[in-house]
C-alpha cells in the first residue's frame, strides 16, 4: 500500500542518518475505502494527492510541535511516500488514515514531498492556527489555504541527501 507519512525536517534527517522513518503514533496516510467513499468522483491519482494533502497538514502539527521547542524550526512541509506491507486502517480516525506495522525503511520510500523556501510565511502562519481551522474558523481556514496554496516540490528518494545538505 502506499501510504504518506507527514515529516519535517528533523525527521528527513532521521530517515536519512538512520536509513528509517517512524511515524508520529505510527499514523500515515493512504488511499482507502473510506477516503473513495467520501468523494462523489475522482481517479486513483487525484484521491492519492487527497491523502498526500492530508499527511501535509498533519505536518503543520508536527512543525508547530517542533516549533514550540525550538524557535530556529525550518518551517516547510514534507511528506513522505512509501510503499509498505500491513498498514491497518483506521477509519474512526479519519477517511485516509492507517496505522503501521513499524517505522518505514528507506528502502520503502517513493518519493520526499517537500515545501520550497518561498512557502515558508505561509507554513509558519497555518502552523500556528491547524487546529482552529479544523475546528472551523474561517479566519484560520483561509491562512491554512494560503499555505496550501504552494505546491509540494518532488524528489525522488536518492535526492534525500542532496536536498538535505542545500537546506
Amino acid at each position: 500500500m502506499r501510504v504518506y507519512l507527514p515529516a519535517t525536517v528533523s525527521m528527513l534527517r532521521t530517515l536519512n542518518d538512520g536509513g528509517e522513518l517512524a511515524a508520529i503514533g505510527g499514523t500515515a496516510f493512504a488511499l482507502t475505502p473510506a477516503l473513495r467513499e467520501s468523494y462523489a468522483t475522482g481517479g486513483d491519482e487525484e484521491l492519492e494527492y487527497a491523502a498526500m494533502l492530508d499527511a501535509a497538514r498533519a505536518s503543520l502539527r508536527l512543525l508547530q510541535a517542533e516549533l514550540d521547542a525550538d524557535p530556529d524550526t525550518l518551517m516547510r512541509r514534507a511528506v513522505v511516500s512509501a510503499d509498505v506491507d500491513g498498514a491497518v486502517l483506521r477509519p474512526d480516525l479519519d477517511h485516509s488514515v492507517v496505522k503501521l506495522a513499524g517505522p518505514v525503511p528507506l528502502k520503502a520510500v517513493a518519493a520526499v514531498h517537500f515545501d520550497t523556501e518561498d512557502a515558508e510565511p505561509a507554513v509558519r502562519a497555518a502552523a500556528a492556527v491547524i487546529d482552529a481551522a479544523d475546528l472551523g474558523d474561517p479566519d484560520a481556514e483561509f491562512t491554512l489555504g494560503d499555505a496550501e496554496d504552494h505546491d509540494l516540490a518532488w524528489y525522488a528518494a536518492q535526492e534525500l541527501p542532496f536536498l538535505l545538505e542545500l537546506l
